[in-house]
């Protein structure tokens, strides 16, 4: 249901982005990201531009589309344990 509400407004949702951009550039949280190199959707591109805002992020870049956690499961759970401290 959220999912259905934020597709419905998203306009609202990038009128948040400088807010979030903000917090993650003053916080600078531990950051994972696992993509979908192959996503047409966010495509890399967006996956790189939080390296502006979180330079030491780990960003890895996986050979998937826009499902990527249900094509690579046991590579993203893989990740999230060696990011894990």
């Amino acid at each position: 249901m959220i999912q259905v509400q934020l597709f419905q407004d998203y306009y609202t949702n990038l009128l948040a982005y400088p807010t979030w951009q903000k917090m993650l550039k003053e916080t600078q949280p531990k950051t994972l990201i696992a993509w979908g190199a192959k996503d047409v959707k966010f495509n890399a591109d967006g996956a790189k531009a939080y390296l502006k805002d979180l330079p030491n992020a780990e960003l890895h870049l996986l050979d998937a589309g826009h499902f990527a956690v249900e094509e690579k499961t046991r590579d993203i759970t893989l990740l999230i344990l060696n990011f894990l401290p």
